[in-house]
């Protein structure tokens, strides 16, 4: 399994831009692939920086070529 740094460093060579790792713990999460939640997260119910809807393909595609989803 890549580690997030991988995966941003992956998503910045190919399109161009920084993915934050909350949008991308966001989408591992709507994927069933998280254990637990963060211990500094303020609202268990809700994301202070959820993945934009216009960067997540890109995301996507990023943990699948890393096989992560």
């Amino acid at each position: 399994m890549a580690t997030y740094q991988q995966v941003q460093d992956w998503i910045r060579a190919r399109d161009g831009f920084a993915a934050k790792s909350c949008w991308i713990a966001h989408i591992l999460s709507d994927h069933g692939k998280t254990r637990r939640q963060a211990n500094n997260r303020i609202d268990p119910n809700q994301r202070k920086h959820p993945c934009p809807p216009e960067k997540r393909p890109v995301i996507e595609a990023a943990l699948r070529h890393f096989k992560m989803i």
